[in-house]
């Protein structure tokens, strides 16, 4: 197979662990992962979320990048909206200063959180709207110093740090076609217009100075193990974050549970199973032929892989599966 392979990182706090913690497994994950040529690792910018520790998220990449040597580091993504493009092009600037050739920046649109915390933020919702002028403004900040520039992103400026255009709707594939960039799709949580997306994206790409030809990256929830039996119950902690999510619960991650079924209502499974749609759960073969069929369906130029287990050393493991299987 050899599809490049990628980790979407929310440094999440287990129950009866700390956020300290959190953030240490993380960059010990990123540690591990480029030992077994994984490309990069990305952090998401979420908020108000007890389980998640990524809200500051250029410093947790800096936590990451500096415990790590090779392998890139970036968000997956930075919710622009959140951020005048301007700080962020001194935070990532500040980076990829630190860390050459390593950091990468995604960019969504979403708020990643809720309205009470948008406005914690001081946000306006509509600053959604003014999403491609923001890329534009940010790719600006981040390239070389124009003859008059009066405001310049130091350091920033000249970095020319690569953007991705993230998203789960058809608006940021249009986008990312029309200014030639490549495009991630966050089909581990919302895949329903993962297909028609990627068609949009690639029939409407425009070349770059960035990008000669388009590049698709596929999200996917893979918890791998020694038997399919194991994986599954694996999987039922990543199934009670989501049971917790429709019911406003703000639990921290818990320990697999033997069945799922007393855990959720058939309608908390029924949004959960639309929600983790694409999600590959299994024994070594069962994650390869996942895998497979995944690249097969999308022809991804890479796989964003969410592997939510509790057990830190299972979760290294599902990750070296994952690694040998696609070898």
């Amino acid at each position: 197979m050899m599809t490049k392979l990628s980790i979407l990182e929310l440094g999440r706090v287990r129950q009866g662990s700390d956020r300290r913690t959190a953030l240490d497994e993380a960059r010990d994950l990123a540690r591990h992962a480029e030992t077994r040529g994984y490309q990069r690792l990305w952090v998401a910018e979420h908020h108000n979320m007890p389980t998640v520790t990524t809200a500051a998220t250029s410093l947790v990449i800096q936590h990451i990048a500096a415990g790590t040597t090779t392998i890139r580091v970036g968000s997956g993504g930075i919710m622009l909206p959140n951020h005048a493009p301007y700080v962020i092009a001194e935070q990532f600037g500040t980076l990829a200063t630190l860390f050459p050739g390593r950091i990468d920046l995604g960019l969504g649109r979403a708020p990643g959180t809720d309205q009470m915390a948008l406005r914690a933020l001081r946000r306006d919702p509509s600053n959604s709207d003014h999403f491609p002028q923001d890329v534009l403004e940010l790719q600006a900040f981040l390239g070389a110093v124009q003859p008059g520039q009066r405001i310049e992103a130091v350091p920033g400026s000249g970095t020319n740090i690569p953007l991705w255009i993230l998203g789960s709707s058809t608006f940021g594939a249009q986008l990312a076609a029309e200014m030639g960039l490549p495009y991630g799709f966050a089909s581990h949580f919302a895949p329903q217009a993962l297909d028609m997306a990627i068609r949009i994206y690639r029939e409407g790409f425009k070349p770059s100075a960035q990008l000669s030809a388009p590049y698709v990256m596929v999200g996917i929830n893979v918890i791998a193990a020694e038997s399919d039996q194991e994986a599954r119950r694996l999987a039922t902690s990543q199934q009670m974050s989501f049971a917790d999510i429709f019911r406003g619960a703000r639990n921290l991650m818990q320990p697999p549970i033997d069945d799922i079924e007393s855990y959720w209502s058939p309608h908390e499974r029924a949004q959960a199973s639309q929600m983790l749609a694409c999600s590959v759960i299994g024994s070594p073969e069962t994650v390869r032929n996942g895998i497979q069929s995944m690249i097969e369906r999308t022809n991804a130029d890479e796989l964003m892989i969410v592997s939510d287990i509790f057990d830190p050393e299972k979760r290294l493991r599902s990750f070296d599966i994952i690694a040998d299987v696609n070898s």
